[in-house]
């Protein structure tokens, strides 16, 4: 029996729980799906992540509104991908903060991407309808970018890490409070997505970065919230493990089919059973067989693709 397309029979509800991770630092995490996170400043807020809907993302604002009632100055996307960004005109952020490369990805491929996400994500697209657009930043940055939150509570520090799930991730560090946002780039008991990396930076320098802050609290793109040195620590090499086996197994394929079959054994004993696993394999598959034959950047994905690599590799 042919498996059902990524996760398009993945319907039922997830349980949300809202975390405060210090005062004025919230994560909103729901087994497995997209993680969002606020921040407080002075007399705002920092938003970071939109989900994919206006209607999910008002849905994550009504829970916040139960902690503050600040007015959203910034939204910041850690990348590009349909799911974390086109819920974004709920906030009515006065910024909407992305990297560079993000921003180009968007006019490169975001069409594309979301038509792409829609048809593997589709429950994650509440009232698909209420989307007004693509969503676009208003201010980028190549390398790093500070936000003074204001009245003694230090700063907030976006930072580009390297290239690792995607061309433009960017990471929210909160120095005082050792807190980090890693968005996709770090997976916390949760399988990754990697149709948009760049693997082997990403297992090496990338995660070097992020491990470097020596953060003691880190919200990853997906999974529970990772908490204390060890936690933290498990969580990026979890992250790292993912990565290496699966550019063992692909690395030493003769075919596409046989990368797909290798990078499964070796992978599903550990973390067959998290979220997204199946759904994730085949288009990382692909794109790691492409990376390691020379396509230097990713191709762009379409709803066409997709199911035309899910057919030869799924089935």
């Amino acid at each position: 029996m042919a498996k059902p397309f990524a996760s398009s029979a993945d319907l039922g509800e997830k349980r949300q729980t809202l975390e405060v991770l210090a005062d004025g630092v919230y994560a909103l995490t729901a087994e497995g799906d997209p993680n969002v996170g606020a921040i407080e400043g002075e007399d705002f807020l920092v938003c970071f992540e939109a989900l994919a809907t206006p209607v999910a993302a008002r849905e994550w604002l009504a829970r916040l509104r139960e902690h503050t009632g600040k007015p959203v100055r910034y939204l910041v996307l850690s990348h590009y991908h349909a799911v974390r960004v086109l819920g974004a005109s709920a906030f009515g952020a006065d910024v909407v903060v992305a990297h560079d490369r993000t921003r180009e990805l968007i006019a490169e491929r975001g069409e594309q991407d979301w038509a792409s996400e829609y048809a593997r994500m589709p429950r994650l697209f509440r009232e698909p309808e209420s989307i007004p657009g693509l969503t676009w930043p208003t201010l980028t940055f190549s390398d790093r970018l500070t936000i003074d939150l204001g009245g003694g509570r230090g700063d907030l520090v976006l930072a580009h890490c390297g290239r690792g799930h995607t061309e433009g991730d960017l990471v929210a560090w909160l120095p005082r409070q050792r807190i980090m946002f890693a968005g996709d780039l770090v997976e916390s008991q949760a399988a990754l997505y990697t149709g948009d990396a760049f693997h082997r930076e990403w297992a090496s320098a990338t995660l070097d970065r992020v491990a470097s802050y020596g953060a003691l609290t880190l919200v990853g793109g997906r999974g529970a919230v990772a908490r204390g040195a060890d936690g933290v620590a498990a969580a990026i090499g979890q992250t790292r493990d993912f990565l290496d086996v699966l550019i063992r197994e692909v690395g030493g394929a003769a075919t596409l089919k046989e990368a797909f079959a290798n990078a499964h054994r070796a992978l599903a004993p550990r973390y067959g059973s998290w979220p997204i696993f199946e759904h994730c394999l085949p288009f990382n598959v692909s794109r790691l067989w492409d990376e390691l034959h020379g396509i230097e950047r990713p191709r762009i994905w379409t709803a066409e693709r997709d199911r035309a690599v899910w057919d030869e590799l799924q089935s």
